[in-house]
């Protein structure tokens, strides 16, 4: 799944990164915006995602809504919900009524657990500076990374920052078949006052769903 590949190039960059041949511009940034990103307790966003592949005639575009608290997170997209807290997966799919659990220790590839893809994608890229564009009145600044090898499907990404904020604003991938994938951070929100709960899975909150364990 392209999406949690996209969520690990943003705790790459949201809970430190590991620089190989970078220019000092690009390395600083995202070190501003590593330190910026960790620093809130928690981060919420919208965000839009977009597959397009000309060649094939193909594009296709959903949206969603992640919140994240250190390993934890909740995450709408797709017509399912993944909520992660901390221990076990839990993927709610209200059309199927059904409930997935998957304890982490069981699967070292089963979720966007942020530590875990932080740990997979920490190396193997280098920096560049790039392009600076102003979209929707914030001024971003984009970074390019590019594979130290042969990665088989990924010719270079580019994270695009608020340089006013020091945000991560949109995520794309090249691939070497021609497909971009795009994925933008709207409404961004951090520090909110999440209650005490909103990671916990509740069975009683999904009456007559068959839960799979």
């Amino acid at each position: 799944m392209k999406l949690k590949r996209f969520f690990s190039f943003f705790c790459l960059v949201s809970f430190g990164i590991a620089c190989g041949q970078t220019s000092i511009e690009a390395k600083n940034l995202l070190e501003l915006a590593s330190k910026q990103m960790e620093s809130y307790d928690n981060i919420e966003f919208d965000f839009s995602y977009v597959l397009n592949n000309r060649m094939e005639q193909i594009n296709q575009e959903s949206s969603g809504q992640v919140t994240v608290a250190n390993e934890k997170y909740k995450l709408n997209f797709l017509d399912a919900i993944q909520l992660f807290d901390g221990e076990d997966l839990y993927t709610i799919v209200p059309e199927n009524k059904e409930i997935t659990v998957t304890p982490s220790s069981e699967d070292e590839d089963f979720g966007i657990n942020p530590q875990e893809l932080l740990q997979f994608y920490k190396e193997g890229y280098d920096y560049q500076w790039d392009i600076h564009q102003t979209v929707r009145g914030k001024k971003i600044q984009f970074v390019k990374l590019v594979p130290t090898q042969d990665d088989g499907d990924i010719q270079s990404l580019l994270i695009g920052i608020d340089t006013q904020q020091n945000h991560i604003f949109k995520l794309i991938e090249i691939g070497e078949n021609g497909t971009i994938t795009t994925l933008t951070i709207n409404n961004l929100r951090v520090n909110r006052s999440l209650p005490d709960n909103f990671f916990v899975f509740n069975e009683s909150d999904y009456p007559n769903y068959y839960i799979n364990n």
